[in-house]
């Protein structure tokens, strides 16, 4: 099956990761997974592969080429309600952003600095949709 056969499944995937402890900048299930690195390794265990920024502070105002990179994984700007298998970045503080991918309208995998692990939670009503994409269609 190719990469693109598989793409539909990356909340499936994204589920999968569900348990793994989180670590800041962790890319590894294994070892530790933050919020980026749950995209990270739900996209590589569906075949899509890009590089995401590295060593990014916590906190921070803006996460600039996010477009550049999902355009080179087939995903493009969404708008609209969010649906299963979106990718997502959210508003959580002044200066804080955070990503997951979307189970459902409601609900989001990601990783729980709190809780230290990736759990699949519903979105608190406080969170600020921030940036939403979607995979593309077929060319």
């Amino acid at each position: 099956m190719s990469p693109v056969d598989r793409c539909g499944g990356l909340a499936e995937a994204a589920e999968a990761l569900v348990g793994c402890p989180f670590r800041l900048h962790g890319r590894d299930p294994e070892t530790g997974l933050d919020c980026v690195g749950v995209v990270v390794a739900a996209m590589a265990s569906i075949g899509r592969n890009a590089p995401f920024p590295t060593g990014y502070a916590l906190k921070r105002r803006s996460m600039g080429g996010l477009d550049i990179i999902a355009l080179a994984l087939g995903f493009g700007e969404a708008s609209g309600p969010v649906r299963r298998d979106d990718v997502v970045m959210y508003r959580v503080g002044a200066c804080q952003l955070h990503f997951g991918v979307a189970a459902d309208e409601r609900r989001l995998v990601h990783a729980h600095a709190g809780l230290r692990r990736v759990i699949c939670a519903e979105v608190p009503a406080d969170w600020q949709l921030s940036g939403h994409w979607r995979q593309l269609g077929p060319a």
